[in-house]
């Protein structure tokens, strides 16, 4: 008889085992369970197989070939599309014009098909089904048959009150030839669904063949991993690989070329594939090692199924997981029960998938990351969830509203039962489907949310400063990348989270350790309609409104469709200034297109001039970052921005301090030094800014990205409030913008990226505080070393990304080149040191 095998199912219940083969190959005890199929047909005498097939054939293609090497024949048929299960045998009728079998391709089974054959000619039957008992029929067919074992009713998917029987149907079909004839050509048609019932309505002899063979529906990774435990059970007749060791009590079988290292425990039925080498003091327990793979000293591999070329690292563990081909499990990592990490992935060093978490394929997790949601679209898993205080990803990939919704309740559950938080976002419409997903976890936390909606940030973290809410959460599209979110965290003084604080958020977040409140007890949602008339009241008294109003400005200002828009030309108006504002509307997808705003502040520069204006103004999005353009058209930002401001200060202010960070032009405070200014020199990052400018005495302080606290005000970076500054200290200064950058004297200064691995850093910076030991050097956050002829260079090690920042200072252009130049060679050659090896 002929047998047709169906292999053309794509897998889905049990990705990602099947993302990157198809379901029939997935090996079983080192064989793809076809194979183990292929074998069952051949021992009842089914020699000539027709196999069906849909997604990925050629990979069965090359595996089977013309099935000779298994003593049998096989003719693929490959179907156009998507026809059904009976639809598709329909499609080989051209080899089937006698009587055959039918049976899936991915199932794990050792059914007596020769009693299953002589049952189907005795009865006379067209169409004889193979039937199981199970625990469960819920979720298979259930099949009712008569004393005879003709079938009487089919019930698809039956609830408890339809289950009159425990029989099901296996998907194992023997079948007469003219049964296709009612099968139509060319559409989707399923056996158990349309044509079973089709037959049994029309009163043809339909029979069920009950068995108490082994039958298993492999439709998950958990049912997988029960089939190779029943294996290992000895309940399933299906032929194993390999040399069976000489071991008392332990069913140990090994492939060719197999190195065992000395002191290796076995316990239980252990498979070890080709050329696979298991380290010294490792233990195996009821386990399966593919081809290719290594075991460093003292790994453990418990209950769980390896595939191919495989790396299990000193002292990792594999507790009742699958891992796929080509991973890498670094030293001490451990993957926990019923976690499967597919092919290619890499699990870093010390890091910890949890139980029951998916992998999809060439992820990488790094050292030390605890991995507890399944990760399927991003590229990498972070150790920390936080930088700088911020958690990003890409919206529904990395960021998803489980996700969100998941750290939520972790942040909720670091605050006090009843407290009160602040929420807001900016016009993006993925920056609300996230918040709203966060508030639900912050909720069921019993924390209460007091929700702003669409506001700039500086509101909120203002409000945070007048008491009442022990934390803010903004959500904004990043700057760089349309597609991802940012969810910035503020403490109860509206500054960025302490490192202490994203560490308490990432510990309950990793340990899923919540605070689940009573079903009476989860917060409310509520809104704060004055909290724009607050931050408007304490905006105007923070300035010297009279000079602002005498000055008579006329600005342009560009709003980059954020949501000051809504704000800052009311208190601009309030000043009595002629404004001319552009992109003052909401546009989400123009938040972070670079070439739109390159082409923006181009505008920008050609209206102020062609107004004549006193100058213009860029707002960030999230309205924490300045950008100016001064009376003849000239763009301000970053250093350039802190050195205009800064130099307004110096005219404006009788004396004080200003707060900049370590790499900032120390031309500044060689101007400030004159007229009695000190600066603060502090960390890169807005919290080291931000907390120095509390301190007594502090006029000013900022970034190197555009952002300016004024402390009289409040103590974060605000671009609407820096602005109005600006204008302030133009009109008591006398000075233009042109004219506060022509007053600070030129220097030239240089910055470049170089690329560093993490694993370096450490490396890098030992080795420049060793060139450093006998110059002049600051330590305070990275490595400045000055020169005699005032030159200087600083090196800063990235806190997010695997770069360092090299910034030089000089009298002239060229030896401030010369200076990075020299650094730059000096970096790229402890790099290569350190790549080839430890220094003699």
């Amino acid at each position: 008889m002929k047998a047709v095998i169906m292999a053309g199912g794509f897998g889905t219940r049990i990705r990602p085992l099947t993302s990157s083969i198809p379901k029939p190959m997935l090996p079983l005890v080192n064989i793809p369970v076809m194979e183990h199929i292929v074998r069952l047909l051949r021992r009842h005498g089914f020699l000539d197989l027709v196999v069906l097939l849909y997604y990925q054939p050629q990979v069965i293609r090359d595996y089977f070939g013309d099935g000779s090497d298994w003593g049998v024949k096989v003719t693929y048929v490959a179907p156009t599309k998507d026809l059904g299960t009976a639809g598709a045998v329909k499609a080989a009728a051209a080899y089937l014009d006698a009587p055959f079998l039918v049976i899936s391709g991915d199932l794990l089974t050792d059914m007596d098909l020769t009693a299953m054959r002589n049952f189907h000619r005795e009865k006379g039957s067209w169409a004889t089904l193979g039937l199981v008992s199970v625990v469960n029929p819920l979720q298979f067919g259930v099949v009712i048959t008569d004393k005879e074992g003709r079938i009487a009713k089919f019930l698809e998917k039956p609830g408890w009150g339809e289950v009159f029987s425990d029989t099901i149907n296996t998907g194992v079909y023997l079948l007469e030839p003219q049964v296709l004839e009612w099968i139509p050509g060319e559409e989707e048609f399923d056996f158990s669904k349309d044509l079973f019932p089709r037959l049994l309505a029309d009163e043809k002899p339909l029979y069920g063949f009950q068995t108490r063979d082994y039958w298993r529906d492999i439709g998950d990774p958990e049912s997988y991993r029960e089939a190779h435990y029943d294996i290992f059970d000895g309940m399933v007749r299906v032929e194993i690989p390999g040399t069976k060791l000489d071991l008392v009590g332990r069913d140990v079988r090994v492939g060719h070329e197999v190195q065992i290292g000395d002191g290796v425990r076995f316990e239980g039925a252990v498979i070890l594939g080709n050329n696979t080498r298991v380290g010294k003091g490792c233990y195996l327990k009821n386990c399966v090692l593919g081809s290719n793979c290594t075991l460093a000293s003292q790994a453990r591999v418990v209950d769980s199924v390896i595939w191919d070329n495989v790396l299990v690292g000193e002292n990792a563990q594999v507790k009742g997981a699958v891992i796929c081909n080509n991973v890498k499990l670094g030293a001490g990592a451990v993957v926990e029960k019923g976690a499967v990490v597919a092919e290619g992935c890499t699990i870093g060093a010390g890091s910890l998938v949890k139980e029951g978490v998916m992998i999809w394929p060439s992820k990488v997790l790094e050292e030390g990351a605890v991995l507890t949601d399944n990760l399927i679209w991003g590229e990498k898993w972070k150790k920390r969830l936080f930088e700088n205080s911020m958690v990003t990803g890409i919206t529904n990939m990395d960021l998803t509203p489980e996700f969100v919704a998941k750290l939520g309740v972790a942040y909720g559950s670091t605050l006090p039962k009843g407290s009160h938080i602040l929420t807001g976002r900016d016009s993006f419409r993925a920056s609300r489907m996230l918040k709203r997903a966060f508030i639900g976890g912050v909720l069921s936390a019993g924390v209460n949310v007091k929700d702003l909606r669409l506001i700039p940030e500086p509101v909120l973290r203002y409000k945070l400063q007048s008491f009442g809410e022990v934390g803010g959460v903004v959500f904004r599209q990043s700057r760089e990348a349309p597609s991802v979110t940012e969810i910035c965290f503020y403490d109860t003084g509206g500054l960025d989270i302490s490192t202490s604080q994203e560490k308490g958020i990432e510990r309950l977040f990793a340990r899923e350790d919540f605070r689940r409140v009573h079903y009476s007890e989860p917060g409310g949602i509520s809104d704060m309609p004055r909290v724009v008339d607050f931050y408007r009241e304490g905006f105007l008294k923070a300035l010297d409104r009279d000079a602002v109003r005498e000055a008579r400005f006329r600005i342009v200002v560009d709003f980059a469709h954020g949501p000051a828009s809504t704000l800052l030309p009311e208190l601009l108006g309030e000043l009595e200034c002629d404004v001319v504002g552009i992109n003052a509307y909401m546009e989400e997808k123009a938040l972070s297109d670079e070439g739109r705003m390159a082409h923006s502040l181009e505008c920008l520069s050609k209206i102020v001039t062609a107004l004549g204006a006193h100058g213009g103004f860029r707002i960030s999005p999230s309205a924490e970052e300045l950008i100016l353009v001064d009376e003849e058209g000239r763009i301000y930002q970053g250093i350039e921005a802190l050195m205009v401001v800064s130099s307004l200060v110096l005219a404006s202010q009788g004396s004080g301090t200003l707060v900049v960070p370590v790499a900032a032009p120390e031309v500044l405070e060689d101007m400030g030094a004159q007229k009695g200014f000190s600066f603060r020199r502090v960390p890169h990052g807005s919290r080291s800014i931000t907390e120095a400018c509390r301190k007594g005495g502090v006029v000013m302080g900022a970034s190197m990205e555009g952002g300016f606290v004024f402390p009289r005000f409040h103590y974060v970076f605000d671009a609407m409030f820096a602005l109005a500054k600006v204008l302030e200290m133009m009109a008591k200064s006398g000075l233009s913008l042109g004219w506060a950058r022509e007053a600070v004297p030129f220097t030239a200064f240089l910055h470049r990226e170089i690329h560093c691995p993490w694993e370096l850093k450490g490396t890098i910076m030992r080795r420049l505080s060793e060139e450093a030991a006998d110059k002049e050097a600051s330590f305070v956050d990275g490595i400045k070393i000055f020169f005699p002829d005032g030159a200087w260079v600083l090196l800063l090690p990235d806190q997010v990304k695997p770069l360092f920042h090299l910034y030089a200072e000089a009298q002239v252009e060229e030896r401030a080149r010369e200076v990075l130049d020299y650094y730059e060679r000096l970096v790229e050659g402890w790099k290569e040191e350190a790549k080839s090896g430890p220094r003699d």
